[in-house]
């Protein structure tokens, strides 16, 4: 499998990197079929694990760190922190105190000392982002931590972030994690091009847009359905929009002699922003199908193809990408 370099740190990736997401209780609930997952996809090439502590409550942490005893050395392991683990407000966000906390619990679930990639999972908008960064960056001088990222951020807050940690003399945020896919190209507008112009890598998360794009006879159904009901219900006009999307894109696919599934990543990949696409199979037979796809490369006509059935930095649907604005999610941000 092929490798980029993630951002300025030197470090090499492959372009396909593992999710965990689906691992554990939110997904396969068989841990030796997912440790087995985790080690074929390392027999094939992939060098990058990214999971979460919020991924099953920790469950998927402990897989991932069942599945890389006595392999540690050749991963390149990503997590993530931030959203809520319990009712007490303050296991969660951005601050120092949960920081600290989080950090070790991830550190123990995983069977490590330290992480190669640790992300910010959203960001957090009552904490000072002075703050988060200096946390971050102490973690980075002790050794727990060789790089730091973010995830989900409008490019207002990368810029931002970056700002900060240049006046501050922090650690910077190296890597961005954002949605994208062929029905979700808004990131393509702003985000991309910031994070290239900060010399960011990016790991970008979704490629088959929770399923729309997995070549299934009806992409309404499925394991991630319950996940996110308004990004598939038929009722809501984008979701119509998205569907007469996917009967275009799967006649092309045909047309191109590829899967759905291999046409989507390997538009993803396609993209000179994107450092590595990170694929979250739930089944061995997920898995395989995505490995096959890792080579493919799409020519100009496909591309140009694909922008006439979605045209570039458009969101057929807002709610795919799984965040709002917390100035418009809360109500009391908008009144007085």
């Amino acid at each position: 499998m092929k490798r980029r370099i993630l951002g300025g740190t030197g470090i090499s990736v492959s372009e396909f990197a593992l999710g965990t997401m689906m691992l554990g209780a939110m997904g396969n609930t068989d841990r030796d079929e997912s440790v087995r997952m985790i080690h074929e996809a390392l027999d094939a090439g992939i060098n990058l694990v990214d999971t979460a502590d919020v991924y099953s409550g920790g469950e998927s942490e402990e897989i991932v760190g069942r599945a890389l005893a006595g392999r540690r050395d050749d991963v390149v392991l990503a997590t993530k922190f931030s959203y809520p683990l319990g009712p007490d407000p303050d296991r969660r966000g951005g601050s120092r105190r949960w920081i600290m906390r989080a950090v070790e619990d991830s550190l123990r679930r995983l069977g490590t000392d330290h992480l190669d990639l640790y992300q910010l999972h959203r960001a957090d908008p009552v904490t000072d982002i002075d703050e988060t960064l200096s946390a971050l960056s102490d973690l980075v001088r002790a050794g727990k931590v060789l790089a730091i990222g973010s995830s989900v951020f409008p490019p207002e807050l990368i810029v931002e972030a970056q700002w900060t940690a240049d006046r501050r003399g922090h650690q910077r945020f190296r890597t961005e994690q954002p949605p994208y896919s062929i029905l979700l190209r808004g990131i393509e507008a702003a985000v991309l091009p910031t994070a290239q112009r900060y010399g960011m890598g990016v790991l970008t998360f979704g490629p088959l847009s929770s399923g729309w794009l997995s070549g299934r006879a009806d992409p309404t159904a499925g394991q991630r359905v319950a996940l996110g009901p308004r990004t598939f219900d038929l009722t809501v006009p984008a979701n119509r929009t998205k569907l007469d999307a996917v009967e275009q894109l799967s006649k092309l696919a045909s047309e191109a002699g590829l899967p759905l599934t291999h046409l989507a990543t390997a538009f993803v990949r396609a993209h000179p922003a994107v450092t590595s696409v990170i694929i979250g199979p739930r089944t061995p037979g997920h898995l395989h199908d995505l490995l096959a796809g890792a080579d493919v490369e799409l020519s100009a006509d496909v591309l140009d193809r694909i922008d006439e059935i979605v045209p570039p930095g458009v969101n057929l649907n807002q709610d795919d990408i799984y965040y709002s604005p917390p100035a418009l999610a809360d109500k009391r941000l908008r009144r007085r």
